[in-house]
């Protein structure tokens, strides 16, 4: 996603490059592309010179986004999911921790657009006080 944010409003990037690029299996940036178009985070073109783009600005895309379309809902424990999965879950302290570390990584995430992480981008800014893109605690 970050190289795709570097191309933003380029030319598109074919799968194969985005792979090689990333040092990652042709067939598992294939799936991980597959799940980004789903949710509508990235746009497809197709032709000898097609490929993939965001379909949205950097700074309007936040990393919660684009870990919950590749592994689905933020969760740190299947109990996190929904209730019923455990006859503990309701009086159990350990998912009590759980709940608020999941809720602070979430809200982590929440904080943080891609175009935060560009070379000269929102990030750099954050040392100025112009972004900050996590909450304090």
């Amino acid at each position: 996603m970050v190289h795709l944010a570097n191309h933003y409003q380029r030319e598109p990037v074919s799968t194969r490059d985005l792979a090689r690029l990333q040092d990652i299996p042709y067939q598992l940036a294939c799936k991980l592309m597959q799940l980004l178009h789903k949710t509508r985070l990235v746009e497809s073109s197709m032709g000898p010179n097609g490929g993939f783009g965001l379909s949205t600005e950097p700074a309007s895309i936040h990393l919660i986004e684009i870990v919950e379309a590749i592994q689905g809902p933020l969760s740190l424990n299947r109990c996190m999911l929904r209730m019923g999965v455990c006859p503990r879950q309701k009086a159990c302290a350990v998912r009590a921790k759980l709940s608020g570390l999941q809720d602070y990584v979430a809200d982590y995430l929440r904080g943080i657009t891609l175009d935060e992480l560009l070379p000269g981008g929102a990030a750099e800014n954050k040392t100025n006080g112009k972004k900050t893109g996590r909450k304090n605690r």
